[in-house]
């Protein structure tokens, strides 16, 4: 491994990481690419000016947020034609995920110009790092919607996948998340709250969602700052279990909506919904098979 002496590259778009919390993770290339540019585009030029004027860095900025991604990528965009070169932040962590960026990244690639990722800070990859999961596959969903059916719903054909699934959560919701997390995916299901990433009051909290939502909500400081939530992957089901409960599933699902059927076999099984809801997909998807296969004979 070695350093390359840098320089920007004219007409090129550089889509760089910034800190979540501790200034200290801006990198040094990061730094002379925000030196360097034409310009910054922002998500918010209030948050990225503090950052800047710590680091000395003086680049113009301009403004580019959810609401006027569109019209700003196209000027942008007409920047680059000109030869120009464009750092795109977002307020905190590697632009485009769960924030503004992707629409610009996608319109710089549709127009033939380079686009240069600038690795660094991410709340998701630092998050997983303290997590200790050792399933090797994740699912990042990001945030969950914010009313609760509609997280519930969300949520549901979540709890029984192999993945390790990883959540952000703003404070006001994060009881209401965490509670429904618990129903969800099981009380007893392990997961990693992490809180204020690389701040000062940084906490990562690894117990079962049911201990999660209790010490979170016996504790005022534990709902304030931004969240991660890496829940671990759902156990393999043991090959005899995964059809015990078929002799109520399917005539519950031959009568019902799918929802309605699962909820009622979880009255009279007892069993876990989770499971419940992920075998009567399986069986909704083989009858799809079924009736395929008729259909072509």
């Amino acid at each position: 491994m070695h350093i390359e002496p840098f320089a920007v590259s004219k007409s090129s778009l550089y889509v760089v990481a910034t800190p979540i919390g501790n200034l200290q993770d801006l990198t040094p290339r990061a730094q002379t690419i925000l030196r360097s540019v034409s310009v910054i585009a922002a998500e918010d030029t209030r948050v990225t000016g503090q950052m800047l004027k710590h680091f000395g860095i003086t680049t113009p900025m301009i403004s580019l947020r959810e609401h006027n991604e569109r019209a700003m990528s196209e000027k942008l965009v007409a920047r680059l034609a000109a030869g120009e070169t464009v750092a795109q932040v977002s307020d905190a962590g590697t632009p485009a995920i769960s924030d503004p960026g992707a629409q610009l990244v996608a319109a710089v690639h549709a127009a033939g110009f380079k686009v240069v990722p600038v690795p660094g800070a991410s709340a998701l990859t630092t998050a997983l790092s303290g997590a200790g999961f050792m399933c090797p596959h994740t699912l990042f969903y990001g945030f969950l919607p914010p009313k609760s059916r509609q997280r519930q719903d969300a949520i549901a054909p979540l709890a029984g996948l192999p993945y390790a699934t990883v959540f952000y959560e703003a404070p006001h919701r994060i009881l209401d998340t965490l509670n429904d997390l618990a129903n969800g995916f099981g009380q007893d299901r392990i997961a990693l709250v992490a809180r204020e990433l690389t701040k000062t009051f940084e906490t990562l909290r690894r117990a079962p969602l049911g201990e999660l939502l209790a010490w979170a909500t016996a504790d005022a400081n534990q709902q304030r700052g931004e969240f991660v939530i890496v829940i671990d992957a759902a156990p393999p089901a043991e090959p005899d279990e995964a059809n015990a409960h078929d002799h109520v599933l399917r005539p519950l699902m031959a009568e019902l909506p799918l929802k309605q059927a699962v909820a009622l076999a979880q009255q009279i099984t007892g069993a876990p919904r989770n499971a419940l809801y992920e075998r009567a997909l399986s069986l909704k998807a083989d009858n799809q098979n079924d009736e395929e296969i008729d259909t072509e004979s």
